[in-house]
């Protein structure tokens, strides 16, 4: 939000019309409410963990704005549940992620609303084709796009449709509910996970 927020200044300052720096603050302004919606898929996230916490591994995958989603979302797996998991930009993962697809290792797909929807979708049929598991981060709106990922995704988890460039602060929300209940499924301590530090402890 301060990026997004410092980005918009400066654009103003330079060539960001007003009608587009006010679009944007509309988008911003909105982002509570659009968080507080992401928070009622906590009982259906909660779901889908009593189905996977006992694997192994996992992989997140994503595009463009959500790549660095998927790198939180398999960090945060793994610091609070102990489950080896790996971030990858979905348009690399037949450069070495695609080795790992089995039936026990689920794949996290963050399906963007945008222009890089049949990309992805491409990806996510690969990992099926290969008896990989889908879980499925969309956006509401696109019905179409919708109808596909409930088509071909096993479980499919659903967002509210903000702008391109704020999707990141809903998608991650369902990744982190996620590792939260994984982890209390498999007993471990997410106050206090084994091993970690806070850096202003150490340094």
């Amino acid at each position: 939000m301060v990026l997004t927020m410092m980005a918009l200044y400066m654009g103003r300052m330079r060539h960001l019309s007003s009608i587009q720096g006010l679009r944007m603050l509309k988008d911003l302004r909105g982002m509570p409410n659009a968080i507080r919606q992401t928070l009622k898929c906590h009982g259906h996230v909660k779901q889908i963990a009593e189905k996977y916490h006992g694997v192994r591994n996992m992989l997140y995958l994503g595009r463009q704005f959500l790549f660095p989603v998927a790198l939180e979302g398999a960090l945060k797996i793994k610091e609070i549940s102990y489950i080896h998991a790996e971030g990858y930009p979905a348009a690399e993962m037949k450069h070495g992620p695609i080795a790992l697809v089995d039936e026990q290792t689920p794949s996290v797909f963050l399906i963007p609303s945008g222009g890089v929807v049949e990309k992805i979708m491409s990806n996510l049929e690969e990992i099926k084709a290969r008896g990989g598991p889908v879980i499925a981060i969309a956006s509401e709106g696109d019905n179409e796009v919708l109808r596909q990922v409930y088509d071909k995704a096993d479980d499919v988890i659903t967002v509210p449709q903000v702008a391109e460039y704020l999707q990141p602060l809903v998608t991650v929300v369902p990744l982190q509910l996620l590792a939260y209940h994984a982890a209390l499924l498999r007993g471990c301590d997410v106050d206090k996970p084994r091993n970690l530090a806070k850096s202003v402890t150490v340094e």
